[in-house]
């Protein structure tokens, strides 16, 4: 039995994984879909404290209150950050990294610097009332839709779990600063719809701990949990 913990992006909740955890649970594997501070159950929460350590926090709380070890921890978008500082908390505890149309950062990047269309974000929540509140991206035509959803009851049920995502998460550096995180292996699946701007860091050939890079594609938009539960459920299962 292969633990998976699957962490998710901004502005959504755990619910967005609610159609591929019954897949890997049918293979015989303990799934964990967390909701991250300040969104769903806990949007009441939100706010200008609530930054990238928040989340990592929950993540790292909850793998040892549960006691998880050999986890294949999964972030999808902005958990790209939140899985890779994470990992360098408790890297004893991460049998392997899988970086789901995330963004990949280096030590002391935050996401403005990964993905650089962020710092226009970070300025307009900066500027508007609230001062910190980010809101989730406008629906946009197909093939690109809501976050890559463009059937039109998958985009109501999304719409469902979205909320504002707190300026700070963007703004708060990654810490990758622990030799035994590097040593983690990592698979990157890349969904290959995407609206323009949003260009990813070519993967290098060689992972941190020297060994090939693992890299598939699915293609589906982002929110591919959404739109292609079984092809992403499938990859998922060849890490167990």
């Amino acid at each position: 039995m292969t633990t998976y913990l699957l962490v998710h992006g901004a502005w959504h909740t755990g619910q967005a994984w609610a159609r591929v955890v019954p897949l890997l649970e049918a293979a015989g594997h303990r799934v964990l879909a967390p909701t991250l501070t300040g969104y769903g159950e806990t949007v009441h929460l939100a706010g200008p404290e609530v930054g990238l350590d928040t989340h990592v926090g929950d993540v790292v709380r909850l793998i040892r209150a549960e006691g998880l070890t050999d986890v294949v921890l999964v972030g999808h978008s902005y958990a790209g950050l939140v899985i890779s500082s994470a990992a360098n908390e408790v890297p004893d505890r991460i049998a392997r990294l899988v970086y789901l149309d995330a963004m990949v950062p280096e030590h002391g990047e935050s996401a403005a610097d990964v993905l650089p269309v962020s710092q226009g974000l970070i300025e307009a929540a900066l500027a508007s009332e609230s001062g910190w509140r980010v809101p989730p991206m406008p629906e946009l035509p197909p093939p690109a839709g809501l976050f890559g959803v463009t059937d039109p009851a998958d985009v109501a049920w999304l719409r469902t779990m979205l909320s504002d995502q707190p300026v700070r998460c963007l703004q708060q550096p990654v810490r990758l600063d622990n030799p035994a995180a590097r040593r983690i292996p990592r698979t990157h699946i890349h969904c290959t719809i995407k609206p323009e701007g949003f260009e990813r860091r070519p993967v290098p050939a060689v992972q941190p701990n020297g060994t090939p890079a693992e890299v598939w594609e699915l293609p589906t938009g982002h929110d591919c949990m959404i739109t292609a539960p079984g092809e992403l459920a499938e990859l998922l299962l060849k890490l167990a």
